[in-house]
């Protein structure tokens, strides 16, 4: 931790480089709770504690706040997917599970989790924010773990008939349990059928990735002895 310093300018420098944060943290709240249409810029700025004009100086409209909030919470998280899948090495079922774990800690257990939630409800009124959803969150978080699946094939770890499928089959429970956790869940509602968010993650990739296996090589038609016969 930097040390202590009493200089006021020092603070205000130091405030003024935290207000993007702020401000990107405030305005995820707002849009999940209340809807990205619904949440004035207003709304916004006073949750961060700071005046309209200067949420306008970062953000010039809430449009580009939104994309702000999509790569502040989302795009950093897929840049850093990208630079482990390419540093991992070992079994390509535990290199996965090791890397999706970690995400879903750090996605689900933070406000970032709300993000899926608030595309699903606002894309078709935005279809510009879903282009920008699609560029920079679907289409490389799809090519991560699609590369890291055809290393497994390539490896002969993995059989996998459709290569799209399969990332489908990992990813979509995941997505919907950060939806499930900002719709029934933040009413109260399901919670005796909830469970334990790593558990869940933990089970569900291990299921997908037995299904993945490769299988051994069935034995060759006539090769093995009939009974009886000496050896």
């Amino acid at each position: 931790m930097p040390p202590f310093s009493s200089d006021p300018c020092l603070f205000r420098r130091r405030r003024k480089d935290a207000r993007p944060a702020e401000l990107l943290e405030a305005a995820l709240t707002l849009f999940v709770e209340k809807g990205f249409a619904a949440t004035r810029s207003e709304e916004v700025a006073k949750a961060a504690g700071v005046s309209k004009g200067t949420l306008y100086l970062y953000f010039p409209s809430k449009e580009e706040l939104l994309k702000a909030v999509i790569q502040h919470f989302m795009g950093t998280e897929i840049e850093t997917g990208i630079q482990e899948a390419a540093a991992a090495d070992g079994p390509i079922a535990e290199v996965m599970e090791s890397l999706l774990v970690n995400w879903w800690r750090r996605i689900y257990e933070g406000p970032a989790s709300g993000v899926f939630k608030l595309m699903i409800t606002e894309v078709r009124n935005f279809p510009e924010i879903g282009e920008f959803w699609v560029e920079r969150v679907v289409a490389p978080g799809h090519a991560i773990v699609s590369g890291l699946i055809r290393r497994g094939i390539d490896r002969g770890e993995f059989e996998v008939d459709d290569v799209d499928s399969a990332v489908h089959s990992i990813l979509m429970p995941l997505i919907l349990e950060c939806i499930h956790k900002h719709s029934f869940m933040a009413c109260g509602l399901g919670k005796d059928m909830d469970i334990d968010p790593v558990t869940f993650m933990h089970s569900h990739l291990r299921l997908v990735f037995k299904g993945m296996a490769a299988r051994p090589p069935a034995p060759a038609p006539g090769g093995g002895r009939r009974a009886g016969q000496p050896a």
